[in-house]
């Protein structure tokens, strides 16, 4: 049985509570932004000669100042919901992603991933949590305390209006606010009720051990498959890609969703480790660091699969309001755009492509840091050019992003270790458990 020890119980909650400070200081920041200095900044940006849109708005309308100053205004205000909306949008994908994993492991009955049963449930326990905090987000769009998803705006879709937007009025019947908020509480309790089903019935295995309750277990794992496959697609489209609605791609919904399982992964491995050096978890040993190592291996390769894949075919038929997705990127979001293919492929690329090295506890752990840093990145870009444009280089921006992180980490760790506090580690009724504790990979 684990135990949340108090020193990291104490990590967890300063975390949290550091990160509510930071983000609260960042948001006075924001807010006691003026009117001259946004007309400075924008002035400061168009002047540096990088004049490409980040955002599909910005080529429909008035083109005169007072428009682009209305635009920059909703921009720098922007900053203090984007910045949380990317970190909460990533650790809900993230659990999501684990709790898909696990499943995935039921429905082809694999014996070797048993010992980490209870790691994969209990990182899954934070999804209503994470979920909570994507619903009040959801709220605070959806009655104009927030400005991150331009369709919301009415006048959009107002023929009269001099601001009218006729693919916006085609895309109505998806993108309408009633829809969005119907649909985001399907993601949210829907996730959260497999969340609680699947521990509840891994639970039931262990009391009866019965092959008729393992069988259930299959049945409901098979359920969230399909849940997952549906709506990890849905939620892309509605909490990332209607950023910029104007803008669309078929690669997208598995880009996003390869992000959140190769970081999903690279948790399992850090905790399953962390559980491993205290003694907690002896069971688990160089041949199942390995396969977790091998997933991390190969999603990582998946995930530049999708990212090549998605911008050589934008790049190559070089449609403008579709290019400026990517060349938007490039102007304002140069050190963080590119670079981040170091990050999220070079480096698992060179590291993990050995099989002996993936048995090496220090560099899987280290390689699972940066995989889940780099995928931050990852999503930092999805939202941030869309919601903040080319004013994102500033103090308050720094101080925003990282009290969202902290915050979201702090209660990450804090769900997901106090879940494990309550759930016997070992799955002692499965009927894999004992392939997996004497599983050696062959090679």
């Amino acid at each position: 049985m684990y135990s949340f020890s108090p020193k990291l119980k104490s990590t967890s909650i300063i975390l949290l509570v550091v990160g509510l400070v930071l983000f609260g200081i960042g948001f006075f920041m924001n807010k006691g932004i003026s009117t001259d200095r946004i007309k400075e900044m924008m002035d400061a940006v168009h002047a540096s000669g990088h004049t490409a849109p980040t955002h599909s708005s910005e080529m429909v309308g008035p083109q005169d100042e007072a428009a682009h100053l209305e635009h920059a205004t909703l921009q720098v205000h922007n900053q203090p919901l984007a910045s949380l909306h990317f970190v909460a949008v990533f650790f809900f994908g993230v659990s999501c992603a684990v709790l898909f994993f696990y499943c995935i492991q039921h429905a082809a009955h694999a014996g070797w991933p048993i010992i980490i049963t209870r790691v994969m449930e209990a990182i899954a326990s934070y999804i209503p949590y994470g979920g909570a905090i994507l619903i009040i987000l959801m709220i605070l769009n959806i009655t104009h305390n927030g400005h991150l998803f331009h369709w919301m705006d009415p006048d959009l879709t107002d023929p009269n209006s001099a601001h009218f937007d006729v693919i916006l009025f085609e895309k109505k019947k998806f993108l309408n606010i009633p829809f969005y908020a119907f649909r985001t509480f399907l993601y949210v309790i829907g996730a959260s009720f497999f969340a609680w089903k699947l521990k509840a019935q891994s639970k039931k295995v262990d009391e009866t051990k019965s092959k008729v309750d393992y069988q259930m277990l299959y049945r409901w794992a098979v359920g969230y498959i399909v849940f997952f496959g549906f709506c990890s697609a849905a939620w892309a489209w509605d909490w990332l890609m209607s950023i910029d609605p104007h803008w669309y791609s078929t690669m997208y919904i598995w880009y996003s969703m390869v992000s959140c399982l190769s970081s999903g992964i690279a948790v399992i491995i850090l905790l399953s480790v962390y559980l491993k050096k205290n003694g907690f978890l002896p069971q688990f040993n160089d041949n199942h660091l390995h396969d977790l190592g091998v997933f991390l291996f190969a999603t990582s390769m998946l995930w530049t699969y999708t990212w090549f894949a998605q911008f050589m075919l934008y790049w190559y038929a070089n449609v403008p309001e579709e290019v400026n997705y990517f060349f938007g990127r490039f102007q304002h979001y140069s050190p963080t755009f590119l670079p981040m293919l170091i990050i999220n492929f070079l480096l698992p690329l060179l590291v993990l492509v050995s099989s002996s090295i993936k048995r090496n506890y220090k560099v899987v752990t280290t390689m699972a840091i940066v995989v889940i840093l780099g995928h931050i990145l990852d999503y930092f870009n999805m939202v941030m050019p869309g919601t903040v444009g080319p004013y994102w280089n500033t103090p308050e921006v720094f101080i925003l992003i990282l009290g969202a992180i902290l915050f979201i980490v702090g209660l990450f760790m804090f769900t997901v270790l106090t879940a494990l506090s309550k759930l016997k580690l070992i799955p002692t009724g499965n009927p894999f458990l004992h392939e997996s504790e004497i599983y050696e990979y062959p090679f």
